[in-house]
């Protein structure tokens, strides 16, 4: 199965940060060594509209000799199908198959921008599918996955791709894609952090960090499924919102949600490290700490 091939590549653990952008910088590629040294081999990277996403990937991949790259996730209107996975295939050729694309519908504005009619989301998400299929290089379904939020969107990319990636999620969330999507298809879940135990300040990060994601129409929908009403998506979402949807504290705070959330069917979670202007290396080197307990329990 598709999904059983990709969790096992990804692992419990990995780290997703738009810090790994601009992955030409020095910086950059000696945090990916040295991620892989401490055994986070799964990194994650915003892949936005597309532009200079896959090139980034492949800064990152010459760094760190084992490491993965999953972009999480490329907006499907910046960039044609068909030059996807021709820039897959040529990151294959050079560092060998350690990409892993993860791919969004964004927004109708989105779309505009490039040109595009929106359409139906899991229509034109389809139609991209099947242009990489078609590709003279297909992306084979285990390098792939979505950013899929509603439950349309999370069945396509169980039966089309390795599985789903969503986005800023609780982990009952988790437990419920489990429940629906059955035992074979990727669950990894993004999981944003903020290493503070002072809560007033932890949630200030969280906001600064996460809270504009409150106003954006697929996640006040998906956050309404979820229970959640007026009173939570205020601007920068309620404390109990916030508290729901980051993870703050100390480190065994931190491990408990990662563990609520593979207690709740994930089989990787993406940790998000808010609060650091730049790359969070020392928070990365305590998350790397608990990546064999995870994956043992």
């Amino acid at each position: 199965m598709a999904g059983r091939e990709l969790a096992g590549r990804l692992g419990p653990l990995g780290v997703w940060s738009m810090r790994l952008r601009s992955a030409d910088r020095p910086e950059a590629q000696e945090a990916a060594a040295e991620l892989d040294e401490l055994g986070l081999r799964t990194l994650w990277i915003p892949g936005l509209d597309g532009k200079g996403a896959l090139d980034d990937a492949g800064h990152l991949l010459r760094a760190p000799p084992r490491s993965t790259v999953t972009l999480g996730v490329l907006g499907i209107w910046g960039t044609p199908a068909g030059e996807v996975a021709n820039e897959m295939a040529r990151l294959d050729r050079l560092h060998g198959p350690r990409t892993v694309l993860g791919l969004g519908i964004s927004d109708p504005r989105s779309a505009r921008s490039h040109g595009q009619p929106f359409g139906r989301p899991v229509d034109s998400m389809t139609r991209y599918l099947d242009d990489l299929d078609a590709a003279p290089v297909p992306v084979p379904a285990e390098r792939r996955l979505l950013g899929a939020l509603g439950p349309r969107m999370a069945a396509l990319g169980a039966a089309r791709t390795g599985g789903t990636h969503p986005f800023l999620v609780p982990p009952r969330y988790t437990a419920d894609l489990r429940a629906t999507l059955g035992p074979d298809p990727l669950v990894a879940p993004h999981q944003a952090v903020v290493l503070d135990t002072e809560p007033d300040r932890a949630r200030a990060t969280a906001r600064a960090g996460v809270g504009m994601f409150v106003g954006l129409p697929a996640y006040r929908n998906n956050l309404r499924r979820l229970g959640f009403g007026d009173d939570d998506l205020v601007p920068g979402g309620s404390d109990r919102l916030v508290d729901s949807l980051v993870a703050r504290g100390d480190l065994d705070a931190i491990r408990e949600r990662l563990r609520e959330h593979l207690d709740a069917g994930a089989d990787h979670v993406a940790v998000h490290v808010l609060g650091s202007a730049d790359l969070p290396m020392p928070a990365w080197r305590e998350l790397a700490a608990l990546a064999p307990s995870l994956a043992d329990a």
